[in-house]
């Protein structure tokens, strides 16, 4: 069976084939949700990532493709995270997947890492191909969604930052929103704030917290938008300028109908007052605004994030699939 290497970036016709993979296996694994946009496709094949050195691989017939991602991030270059191995419904079980796996724990190997980790739905064919292999589920979760009405006939986004009244006001406190990159003033306090994941659940993870600094988040930030997305961050500030809450909604695809909400995290030190259903309640609000055409809105949450589960409930949030991390020892 012939495993080939691509080129990184690969080219147009290889993105097209990679996307047409993928979307074979999402609509046999996750029927009614729509394959990946090709801006989506090309944006993470042909553009860079920003904590590591892609490695991708695809089957000569165009029936399966794996891609891995080695941090080089100098906390984390022990591990890797596959970022995707899917084959095609009707080339299953045929040795496609163990031969894109040979080529992948090869890399590793050779790259003198420990460990790789992945997301993967609990229940479906992922979850049985990687427990074949020897991984384990370090981090149990789930997807969620929350499904945005139309709201026809809306008012252009306001101006000013800060919008009084309302559901999502944080008394004390001053809600921002910033599309794209984050600006200057508040960056590095923005980065400090993301210091605060780290008391978030990791479960048995090889993968270490790194440091965030204002370059290595306006990198991240500025990768999302270099793939061709959309990126909005909502912080409540102090009284000083400094940032107590975040959160952040990406739309890889900016005309599709599906964004994630990455983080959202609170400071410690003012936690219990509300500022993550503020920043929450803000950034849905942004979303209908900004993107019309938005209509669902994901994210995941770690199964002993009670707390976090509780307010994306009161929210709207519901909950759509078992997810989970598992990794791999090498």
């Amino acid at each position: 069976m012939k495993i080939r290497s691509l080129a990184v970036p690969p080219s147009d016709a290889e993105v097209d084939a990679w996307r047409a993979v993928l979307a074979a296996a999402r609509a046999a694994d996750l029927p009614g949700r729509t394959g990946p946009a090709r801006v989506e496709v090309a944006g993470r094949l042909q553009v860079a990532p920003a904590r590591g050195r892609a490695a991708l691989w695809a089957d000569g017939d165009g029936r399966g493709v794996a891609g891995l991602l080695l941090f080089t991030d100098g906390a984390n270059d022990h591990t890797a995270f596959l970022d995707v191995l899917a084959v095609r419904p009707d080339a299953r079980r045929r040795g496609v997947g163990t031969a894109l796996w040979a080529r992948v724990r090869e890399e590793l190997l050779a790259q003198g890492r420990t460990s790789v980790s992945a997301v993967l739905d609990v229940g479906g064919p992922g979850e049985a191909f990687a427990r074949s292999l020897g991984f384990e589920d370090v981090l149990p979760m789930a997807w969620y969604a929350q499904e945005l009405p139309e709201l026809p006939e809306l008012p252009e986004p306001p101006e000013r930052p800060e919008v009084p009244g309302g559901p999502e006001t944080a008394p004390g406190y001053a809600l921002h929103c910033w599309p794209g990159l984050s600006p200057d003033g508040h960056a590095a306090s923005l980065a400090a704030a993301h210091g605060a994941m780290e008391d978030a659940p990791s479960g048995d993870m090889d993968e270490k917290v790194v440091s965030w600094t204002a370059d290595r988040l306006h990198a991240a930030q500025r990768l999302v938008l270099d793939r061709g997305g959309r990126f909005l961050t909502v912080a409540a500030l102090t009284p000083a300028g400094e940032v107590a809450a975040y959160t952040e909604l990406v739309l890889a695809d900016p005309e599709g109908t599906r964004a994630v909400q990455y983080d959202t995290v609170v400071v410690p030190a003012h936690r219990g007052r509300g500022l993550g259903r503020a920043v929450k309640l803000r950034m849905l609000a942004e979303a209908r605004l900004r993107h019309p055409g938005l209509r669902y809105v994901d994210t995941t949450v770690a199964d002993e994030n009670t707390p976090m589960r509780a307010l994306n409930e009161a929210l709207g949030y519901r909950r759509e699939r078992g997810a989970a991390v598992f990794q791999l020892r090498l």
